[in-house]
């Protein structure tokens, strides 16, 4: 087996399942370790492994995956969970080194975040979601989602605006695939964004998204006093197999993947949610935010 970097070779080996597995070149950069706590977790995934002489098909047999997804594992394209790390620590030796590395990436800022949480996204199918500032982005007019653009610091304002308007688009294009909860602070509707017609046409259209079978739209009123969504927004994604959260921050985000932490903020937005006035009196006042553009 080569170093780290470059090309490397997999021996011929027996897989546990009486396969061979022939030797065969992979060629594959390694992920920068300085980018991310992933990405220093995806390192020495892959660092361990060659150290060790396993071929991807042997490594995944310890961890219970297949070769695949310790390629993707290594490649940045799927995390590792908490059975995977403890596996490895056990087979290797290293103590806790595994699992206190996944803690870390768990609990750490990923500059990555962004094009994650895309991916969840398009897997998930219920998304609850909370913002007490803004309209999620799916139930955006593009005037409204570009009046944010315009004042964002981003540089690459007609690239964002692209990929925000793509997200919408992919979202509906999954129709009864997926569930939309939103939770939305009045504030969100007090506020006027990008003018006074711009902001008329948002609410109309909050209106129409109200009304479909997969979205469920409920406004936490000023009236209802305090509550935990000041704390700021919050998402949670339920893929096939598990949940996951999103919470929100300036300057960026955390995704959450601890269940134990996920199960803190599912019980956040259920405790928001206890604010949050029914769906028909939800429409009614944005239909009295509207009236005052008339």
């Amino acid at each position: 087996m080569t170093s780290i970097t470059g090309v490397f070779y997999v021996s011929p080996v027996v897989t546990q399942a009486g396969y061979r597995e022939e030797a065969m070149p992979i060629v594959r950069d390694p992920l920068n370790p300085k980018l991310s706590m992933w990405h220093f977790l995806a390192f020495y995934l892959r660092f361990w492994r060659e150290k060790t002489g396993l071929s991807l098909t042997q490594c995944g047999e310890i961890m219970g995956v297949t070769r695949g997804t310790v390629s993707n594992f290594e490649a940045g394209r799927r995390r590792l969970q908490d059975d995977h790390a403890r596996a490895l620590d056990r087979h290797y030796g290293t103590g806790l080194l595994f699992q206190l590395l996944l803690w870390f990436a768990r609990m750490a800022h990923d500059p990555n975040w962004g094009r994650q949480l895309v991916k969840y996204e398009q897997e998930a199918n219920l998304i609850k979601t909370y913002h007490g500032q803004v309209i999620p982005l799916a139930l955006q007019t593009d005037d409204y989602t570009s009046a944010y653009v315009q004042v964002s610091t981003r540089k690459d304002r007609e690239e964002t605006m692209a990929r925000r308007i793509e997200r919408k688009k992919a979202f509906f294009e999954r129709a009864d695939d997926v569930e939309m909860w939103a939770t939305l602070d009045e504030s969100v509707l007090a506020r006027e964004v990008g003018g006074p017609e711009a902001m008329k046409a948002q609410l109309e259209h909050l209106l129409v998204m109200a009304d479909l079978p997969q979205i469920t739209l409920r406004i936490v009123p000023f009236k209802s006093g305090a509550h935990l969504g000041v704390d700021g927004s919050l998402r949670l994604l339920s893929l096939e197999s598990r949940d996951i959260a999103y919470s929100g921050a300036q300057n960026g985000g955390r995704l959450i993947e601890t269940p134990g932490e996920v199960r803190e903020l599912s019980v956040m937005f259920d405790r928001i949610g206890a604010k949050a006035l029914s769906e028909e009196g939800s429409r009614e006042i944005i239909k009295r935010y509207l009236e005052s553009y008339e």
